[in-house]
């Protein structure tokens, strides 16, 4: 572990505060990133996409208007990759996958991406998914494997992990990731950053996923404050997603008001059916000490609902159907192996057996909903174990082929639609991160992200840095 020197290694917060002074500028931070990303990408394979011409103007625009004491927005000058999921006005989106065109036209912006850069974000480039963001590993047919910022022969997480291996790279500050079933927070996990995956509607996305409702769009980080101001960014209503919700309390303020004294915690270090690698459940303990310590009333209790990955794997496989229902047998020969097979499982599926699932998420929900009448967070590992070989859905000894098989603390709060962060919480012995959940009631973005601020506060994880920057230091 170790501290790096540059202006790529500091937080958005920080870098807004920089030019804030006139002590740095955003050409200067935005050069910064591009190096890193010449320097390191060949290891980790985070990007699939870069336009540096583009984002050098914009860095220059920014700069100017800093000069003039005039910034456009609450991100402006700041670094940023985008996840090749969501549509970037004049980028290809590809998906993973050789089934898209990459002609385009690509003509709109999605509306997270139509929002940082309305708020003046440097837009770096494109960040590495799996095919469709099927999986919770991050390699595809297209662009390969991304590999661990700690140990690149590990993988990094997924599906966001580009957009995570970038972040704790210091390849630019900030990321927009998507998360159906834990991919903001895996790949957060596996790569000692900070994710959060958003109340669902928060966030509006377009075009409306094909994994529905499950599919959330958040911030990854490398601080719970960083978090914190993307997601005031791209959070509020557009007209084109139809679940959209109206404009939301804003997290950043809630920073402010970061006290766990008090606080109503629940701890589950298994969620009751759970099995955790020691070190993971050490780890866990270690947080939990700190909640305690910091005031929070702490008590173990375990949200009651029995492991929803039959119901989830009938909602995700019916979407992954969906999404690849008007391509032709040739394209469908191009994928995933993986991503092929859980369509054809999903093309199975009945109308009663998807409402069935439908009917164990809206259980789910009403059991929450309940639980958090009684606690206002809930602590979990976000994973059970830590980051494994890169380029395989799951490590030797899985009992199963899927990679839900080894994500089970996440996709359930994708199904009842909570918002829930992960922030690094200490190392294995191997030095390979861990990750801690922190989970709210719906609409509970606010304390979920005070939380995770306080905790880091009280606790330097986050400040830990790869091996890979002083091995590749110039």
């Amino acid at each position: 572990m170790t501290s790096v020197s540059s202006t790529a290694d500091l937080s958005a917060t920080d870098l807004l505060a920089a030019y804030r002074a006139g002590e740095l500028s955003p050409v200067q931070a935005t050069q910064d990133a591009l190096e890193r990303i010449e320097r390191l990408d060949g290891q980790v394979n985070a990007y699939v996409l870069i336009d540096p011409a583009g984002a050098l103007d914009a860095a220059r625009a920014s700069e100017r208007r800093w000069r003039l004491g005039e910034p456009i927005g609450p991100l402006d000058g700041v670094p940023t990759s985008i996840k090749d999921i969501l549509l970037t006005e004049g980028w290809p989106t590809l998906r993973g996958s050789h089934t898209v065109d990459d002609a385009g036209p690509w003509q709109v912006d999605g509306p997270p991406v139509a929002r940082v850069r309305e708020a003046g974000a440097v837009l770096l480039g494109k960040t590495t998914t799996p095919e469709l963001a099927w999986k919770g590993v991050t390699d595809s047919p297209r662009f390969g494997v991304t590999g661990n910022p700690w140990r690149p022969e590990l993988t990094a997480g997924g599906s966001s992990g580009g957009g995570a291996a970038a972040v704790g790279l210091g390849m630019g500050a900030l990321t927009l990731g998507t998360d159906g079933g834990g991919s903001v927070r895996i790949p957060a996990s596996f790569s000692g950053v900070v994710a959060h995956k958003p109340t669902y509607g928060r966030v509006p996305h377009y075009p409306a996923s094909p994994f529905g409702t499950l599919a959330h769009v958040g911030p990854l980080t490398r601080t719970a404050a960083d978090a914190a101001l993307l997601l005031d960014v791209i959070s509020g209503f557009d007209s084109r997603d139809a679940w959209a919700l109206a404009p939301a309390p804003s997290c950043v303020d809630a920073l402010s008001r970061a006290d766990l004294a008090g606080l109503r915690v629940a701890v589950s270090p298994a969620l009751g059916f759970v099995s955790v690698h020691p070190e993971v459940a050490e780890a866990f303990e270690r947080a939990v000490a700190v909640f305690r310590e910091l005031g929070a009333q702490v008590e173990l209790a375990d949200p009651g609902f029995e492991d929803p990955v039959e119901a989830f794997h009938v909602l995700w496989f019916a979407g992954a159907a969906k999404s690849t229902d008007h391509l032709s047998a040739a394209q469908l020969a191009t994928m995933d192996p993986g991503l092929a097979e859980i369509v054809r499982t999903g093309t199975r599926y009945s109308a009663v057996e998807y409402l069935s699932a439908m009917a164990v998420r809206n259980d789910m929900g009403t059991r929450m909903g309940v639980f958090h009448e009684r606690y206002d967070l809930l602590l979990t590992p976000t994973m059970p174990i830590p980051a494994f070989q890169g380029g395989i859905e799951v490590p030797p000894g899985s009992p199963s082929p899927r990679w839900t098989s080894w994500t089970p603390f996440t996709y359930p709060f994708n199904m009842t639609q909570q918002p829930a962060a992960s922030v690094p919480c200490g190392f294995t012995s191997d030095e390979l991160p861990i990750g801690l959940q922190i989970v709210g009631p719906r609409h509970g973005d606010p304390a979920v992200l005070a939380a995770a601020h306080a905790y880091q506060q009280a606790t330097d994880w986050h400040q830990r840095r790869p091996p890979l920057l002083a091995l590749h230091a110039s």
